[in-house]
């Protein structure tokens, strides 16, 4: 078995207004509370951050199923939304919306639609973030599947 490491290195000041930073290698940001939750809204934050890794983990998942299943992809697009409820104070992440958007090549097969539509959906339990928060987070998909109007040149 082998073991991935990832680091990250944080600074906070101290306080709940206060703006810190994160070093994670390719990652280097400001931190703080988000304006939405009464915060200085610097930088990013932990709810930011959750929806970015899944968005980033299910796409990329997504590319590579799609890349050794030889499907002829034209263009693939993607939007993510995080859900967060708060009740009494509490705040919980409740759910994230992934709407990819993929469009395969104008010859594209059939076979290939109805595969890259199995891809689309398999992708979600294929990546490693979804199955971290899986029965914490619900997870949806709302993908766009299509053919490309005209042939790639």
């Amino acid at each position: 078995m082998a073991i991935e490491h990832f680091h990250l290195t944080a600074e906070w000041p101290g306080g709940r207004n206060a703006v810190g930073s994160i070093d994670a290698g390719q990652l280097k940001t400001n931190i703080s509370i988000p304006q939405e939750m009464d915060g200085p809204g610097i930088g990013t934050n932990p709810d930011e951050m959750l929806l970015g890794a899944a968005a980033t983990c299910y796409i990329i998942t997504l590319g590579a199923m799609l890349e050794r299943a030889e499907l002829p992809v034209a263009s693939m697009e993607h939007t993510s939304e995080g859900r967060v409820d708060v009740t009494n104070g509490v705040f919980t992440y409740k759910e994230i919306i992934h709407r990819p958007v993929i469009t395969l090549e104008k010859d594209a097969s059939e076979k290939q639609i109805e595969k890259a539509q199995k891809l689309i959906e398999k992708a979600e339990t294929a990546c490693m973030i979804s199955r971290a928060i899986q029965g914490n987070v619900a997870l949806t998909l709302e993908p766009t599947l299509r053919r490309a109007e005209k042939a790639r040149t």
